[in-house]
């Protein structure tokens, strides 16, 4: 699952840097940003914050979304509120399956940059946080799914999107025990380098095969994980700076992770 993540404003421009057109930047620092909620030091999924995404339709200039799928289908407001908690992460085994998510995993992928996520490891009928970045410290492209809803009520529009989730890593299992769930899961980080083929706009049965193919589990090797102040509750730090700071907790056994 992932539900609680991390992303900066130069995070979530990387994609955009990459061709070097400062207009464009400016452009998005101007007109975009300000409609996002970044920076998130910490940012919970079931608050539904608003950030950038990069879809098939825009894929080097982003978009601003909130974070919670609303399908087409959906009636009303009403409806909106019942079911985007659900919709916060896609299961990637059922992607193509699901009501949910099906139309955008034929035709509508995007792309999440962020700089970590967090997760929590249950020891003692407690729950500890663990901050999860790439070891080298550049941002994780998270696989997504989008849609664009026209509120019947309001003739407006809503872009909101969806976290891809697969199988946990090695560290993940270690990291993500949740007695609860069958077994751990973490979001589907894309390699740099394949980044680009989840926003190809496959169509077919035959090229869905390509896209399941991205759906798997990222190299624990390329990841390093520390554990970090409570993230919800009264003693929580909040959307500040120190929610990804390390801090240890005395009564927690080390992890070899």
């Amino acid at each position: 699952m992932c539900y609680d993540i991390k992303t900066s404003v130069a995070s979530q421009l990387k994609r955009a840097e990459r061709k070097g057109d400062k207009n464009a930047i400016d452009e998005i620092m101007e007109r975009l940003v300000p409609l996002t909620d970044l920076p998130l030091y910490h940012a919970m999924g079931f608050d539904h914050p608003d950030l950038l995404i990069y879809t098939n339709r825009s894929p080097e200039f982003p978009e601003v979304a909130t974070w919670g799928l609303i399908p087409h289908w959906v009636r009303d407001e009403a409806q909106v509120k019942k079911i985007w908690n659900s919709t916060l992460n896609a299961r990637g085994e059922t992607i193509f399956e699901k009501n949910s998510f099906r139309t955008a995993a034929k035709q509508s992928r995007c792309l999440i940059y962020v700089d970590g996520f967090y997760e929590h490891h249950h020891f003692n009928k407690k729950t500890y946080p663990f901050f999860i970045h790439r070891k080298d410290k550049e941002p994780m492209i998270l696989a997504g799914l989008y849609n664009e809803w026209h509120n019947p009520g309001t003739g407006g529009k809503l872009l909101s999107f969806s976290i891809v989730t697969t199988t946990g890593n090695a560290m993940m299992g270690k990291i993500h025990n949740n007695p609860k769930l069958e077994g751990p899961r973490m979001p589907v980080i894309l390699p740099d380098e394949l980044a680009d083929k989840w926003l190809v706009d496959y169509n077919d049965a035959l090229d869905q095969q390509s896209i399941e193919e991205l759906i798997k589990e990222y190299p624990a090797t390329e990841l390093t994980a520390f554990t970090v102040n409570k993230l919800r509750g009264k003693h929580s730090t909040g959307n500040t700076e120190e929610a990804s700071q390390p801090h240890n907790y005395a009564e927690l056994p080390t992890l070899q992770l």
